[in-house]
């Protein structure tokens, strides 16, 4: 009989946190990138003008 190792939950979710975190880097940097993303001063900024 084959026995296998599940990884302990508490890996699981480190894994899983990582991951997370990565994909919501990369889609920051592509937003980013994008150009869509100004901070309040430049909002304010473009509305007064």
């Amino acid at each position: 009989m084959k026995t296998s190792q599940k990884p302990a939950t508490s890996k699981l979710l480190i894994r899983y946190d990582n991951e997370l975190k990565n994909m919501l880097m990369e889609d920051l940097k592509a937003f980013k990138e994008r150009g869509q993303f100004t901070s309040n001063n430049q909002v304010a900024a473009q509305q007064a003008a």
